[in-house]
């Protein structure tokens, strides 16, 4: 079955039921492997919701995997705060039978290219310490962690973590990174 989906797997925008499909896998994994409590998924369903409510094609993307009807993850690239803090990675996830197979690192290189085309001359992401498969996605792809700080969050006691991908080549003045 594993072998089968990652043959066929495809890459879609928003579909009608997909924020809910985002919003339950988070919640249910991160329920089950870290505690979080109800106060992590009415966050991830109010900030998903408010950032397709100002969808715009030009700076924001969502990129959906799926084999056949399944879904199989997904990404979301935020550029509100573009030009002053970078466009924001978001809502990164892969269903679990599914971690380690390369549709988690066709998710994020999606989101990249996206930026770069975009114009985005930075991305950021926040996740937490502990998550260790994303995280090497997240340095395999040139992301560095630039900042780290512990945080009652979600019902638990987390050490946040901030990572930061630079787009722009090297000039003469250096962009600011955290």
């Amino acid at each position: 079955m594993h072998e089968t989906a990652m043959t066929t797997v495809q890459f879609t925008g928003y579909y009608p039921g997909v924020l809910g499909r985002i919003t339950e896998l988070h919640a249910t994994y991160y329920h089950e492997h870290w505690g979080f409590d109800l106060s992590f998924e009415i966050q991830v369903a109010g900030e998903l919701s408010e950032l397709m409510s100002r969808f715009s094609a030009e700076q924001d993307g969502l990129w959906i995997a799926l084999s056949g009807n399944r879904f199989l993850g997904a990404v979301a690239i935020d550029g509100r705060l573009s030009e002053t803090e970078g466009a924001r990675l978001r809502w990164f996830i892969v269903e679990p039978s599914l971690h380690g197979r390369g549709v988690g690192r066709k998710l994020i290189r999606k989101a990249i290219e996206f930026c770069r085309t975009a114009g985005h001359s930075k991305v950021f992401l926040w996740t937490f310490k502990g998550l260790d498969a994303a995280r090497r996605l997240y340095e395999l792809e040139g992301f560095r962690l630039c900042e780290q700080h512990e945080v009652d969050q979600w019902g638990q006691r987390i050490e946040e973590q901030k990572f930061e991908l630079i787009l722009e080549p090297s000039s003469a003045t250096p962009m600011k990174t955290c």
